[in-house]
């Protein structure tokens, strides 16, 4: 990168506390950085374990965008909720008229231009107008195998999902996702690239045409 620094633009007019807008130039840059971070060999950001990121393996990844994508239909909306290699894989395979959108913590993914959309599942209403009940299918991996994470997730999935809806998450999280976004168990379980010691389940709200 140039040791040149692009000033931040500030906008008075802006409501947020004056709060700083990176210029395009900047941006651009920035997304430029961000780019030099991906694996040649994965094409994605590489794993940052401080904010619990496993991406799947393959073939996981490849099953469940094809899963969405015989839910969905043609000019269909997916959301991807904090599991971005399921969008990385639904965007080698979806035709041009599905809309797919990978709501992140991690600013990385930048790098996926406009479908990208900015997440912190603290603040888990907190997302673009337009978004309620927008979208045929919600794949989500909540960050966190805790209670307090699946519950503030499951506020965003039944936000944005018009009805079907794809969870991954630890089996010790079963009883709770029932509970709050009535799913059940499909045989098919996640896999991941590295490796987790704990026990990942796949879990629906519909009968699955592909997760067995």
């Amino acid at each position: 990168m140039s040791d040149d620094t692009e000033a931040v633009v500030i906008d008075p007019d802006d409501d947020d506390d004056n709060a700083p807008r990176l210029s395009a130039a900047t941006l651009a840059a920035l997304q430029e950085f961000y780019a030099e971070q991906i694996s040649e060999d994965q094409s994605m950001p590489k794993e940052d374990w401080q904010l619990s990121q496993f991406w799947y393996d393959d073939k996981t990844a490849q099953l469940l965008a094809e899963e969405a994508l015989a839910i969905t239909g043609d000019g269909g909306r997916i959301a991807c909720l904090s599991c971005p290699s399921v969008y990385r894989k639904l965007r080698e395979f979806a035709r041009d008229n599905v809309s797919i959108c990978c709501l992140e913590y991690d600013e990385r993914f930048s790098i996926f231009g406009n479908d990208f959309v900015f997440y912190d599942y603290n603040d888990p209403l907190n997302l673009p107008e337009g978004f309620e009940k927008a979208f045929d299918v919600v794949v989500a991996d909540p960050p966190f195998l805790s209670e307090e994470c699946l519950r503030k997730t499951a506020v965003t999935v039944k936000h944005l999902a018009k009805d079907r809806v794809i969870l991954c998450t630890g089996a010790v999280m079963e009883d709770l996702a029932k509970e709050l976004l009535s799913v059940v168990s499909c045989q098919f379980k996640p896999s991941h690239s590295n490796g987790l010691a704990n026990e990942f389940n796949c879990y629906t709200n519909y009968k699955p045409i592909m997760l067995f």
